[in-house]
């Protein structure tokens, strides 16, 4: 996965919410998760990270969960053709 498939939905979601500082921000240790680009847009915003621990899978039990869900229910066997796609597809479901 592309470090902008991550990056560009948080720092729009960031900009837009303007979180007070202490916000929490869980992953797994995927590439795009552990990018430096995502650690600078966490540390400017003064987010505190949370990562998996490796090979542990409940760790992320919760979030695997929602996301193989979004999947199911958006892609139906298909996928995004790129980033502005899955935001339409996404916020067209959500309103």
């Amino acid at each position: 996965m592309e470090d902008e498939l991550v990056i560009i939905p948080l720092r729009n979601a960031l900009q837009s919410r303007q979180p007070s500082p202490g916000l929490i921000t869980h992953s797994d240790r995927g590439g795009q998760y552990v990018s430096n680009d995502l650690h600078e847009l966490i540390s400017l915003w003064h987010i505190r990270p949370s990562m998996s621990r490796a090979d542990d899978p409940y760790d992320n039990a919760f979030a695997e969960l929602f996301w193989s869900r979004l999947r199911a229910e958006l892609l139906e066997g298909g996928t995004f053709l790129n980033v502005e796609d899955a935001r339409t597809e996404i916020f067209d479901r959500a309103a």
